[in-house]
């Protein structure tokens, strides 16, 4: 069946990884407060409050670089590149965004970076 130009096209387009990419877009904020624990999340390809639902409970990860490089616990090996995970939590309006906890708050150079937005934990 591969012999059809335009079945090998569909099958080459479809995306087979482990992770969604999101964009950070801000904190929590009102006219005058932000919320810095509480990061908002634009998820790729999510437009919708109703498409969020897949999304609850998946791990996030902010991956970024430092100056000084570190030893890596496990496999022993240095690198520069480090990551703080966090989790999403609920939707935010209704154009898609999520809410989002880090274990530790993202720093402000986040905003406008992207994140990792892993396929786990199922939910199904």
């Amino acid at each position: 069946w591969l012999q059809w130009p335009w079945v090998e096209a569909v099958v080459s387009t479809q995306s087979t990884g482990l992770f969604s990419k999101g964009i950070v877009t801000g904190f929590r904020r009102g006219q005058r407060n932000q919320t810095v624990s509480t990061s908002l999340i634009k998820i790729e390809g999510v437009d919708a409050k109703k498409d969020v639902d897949f999304y609850l409970g998946k791990r996030i990860a902010y991956i970024y670089r430092a100056n000084k490089a570190r030893k890596n616990k496990v496999t022993g090996r240095e690198s520069k590149l480090r990551v703080i995970w966090g989790k999403v939590r609920r939707a935010h309006g209704s154009s898609g965004l999520v809410r989002c906890a880090f274990r530790t708050n993202l720093p402000p150079k986040a905003i406008g970076a992207t994140v990792r937005v892993m396929l786990y934990p199922s939910r199904v």
